[in-house]
């Protein structure tokens, strides 16, 4: 009896780990939206129009369009196999654009730029397909505060790579393009080994458990928005302020 216990507890504490896995995997999976941080810079390298640079925003979101691959993949692959097929991705994505944006390598055709963006615009979505459809899995009882808070942080990611940028590398196109392709791959992979479906709850008490854990994830979530929007609004992104901000807010992730 105590060994089915300390196996029940086991199970649970690597299901919650494994959903705090999931919420870092959120804060930096939204990179879709930061297109604009540093399009500026592939215009000018790489003497754009307008209308050229449209088209590259648009191969980016091409790659959000073939997120069907990654929901298919999902009954057929394990959930490391689908988080690594998105970090390895989005690494080789973003990591193309920062040797062209940091001037490592001479600007590539325009063509092959449409497909690496459209290959970092791609990786999200096996990001996004692991940790909702595993999380929904394992917390079958309380689905819908588990998209609401997932999908919540990816609406927050943007924000918080925007003002990571900004407080540490004073908003440099390259070093925003090397958090976008590093990060992601780093925390998949720390994912990889604690994200994965594990039996949901089968009692009243756990139900009742995991209803009050999310309560508090619920808060956790307003208040890293409320943090994030104060930064943005007090102004002050220079010096020891931006890094005690910065600190703070990977504290509170």
């Amino acid at each position: 009896m105590g060994f089915l216990r300390s196996s029940s507890s086991y199970s649970s504490a690597l299901k919650w780990l494994g959903f705090v896995t999931a919420v870092w995997v959120q804060s930096i999976s939204g990179n879709n939206y930061t297109f604009s941080n540093y399009s500026s810079a592939l215009k000018s390298l790489m003497n754009l129009n307008q209308l050229q640079l449209n088209n590259l925003s648009v191969a980016k979101d091409v790659g959000k369009a073939f997120g069907i691959l990654a929901g298919l993949a999902s009954d057929r692959l394990s959930t490391p196999v689908i988080l690594l097929i998105g970090c390895f991705e989005g690494l080789l994505g973003y990591g193309v654009q920062w040797l062209v944006v940091s001037r490592t390598i001479t600007p590539l055709p325009y063509w092959q730029m449409c497909v690496f963006l459209c290959m970092g615009g791609n990786s999200t979505t096996w990001m996004n397909t692991a940790v909702l459809v595993t999380c929904i899995r394992n917390f079958r009882r309380n689905r819908g505060p588990v998209s609401g808070i997932l999908k919540g942080y990816v609406g927050l990611s943007t924000a918080i790579f925007t003002d990571l940028c900004t407080a540490l590398f004073s908003n440099y196109p390259a070093s925003f393009l090397v958090l976008l392709a590093v990060v992601p791959f780093a925390v998949c992979l720390t994912a990889v080994f604690f994200l994965r479906e594990i039996p949901p709850a089968s009692s009243a008490d756990e139900d009742s458990e995991e209803t009050r854990y999310f309560a508090v994830f619920n808060i956790v979530a307003v208040v890293v928005a409320v943090y994030l929007q104060s930064y943005d609004l007090i102004g002050i992104k220079t010096g020891v302020f931006s890094v005690a901000f910065a600190s703070i807010l990977l504290f509170l992730l």
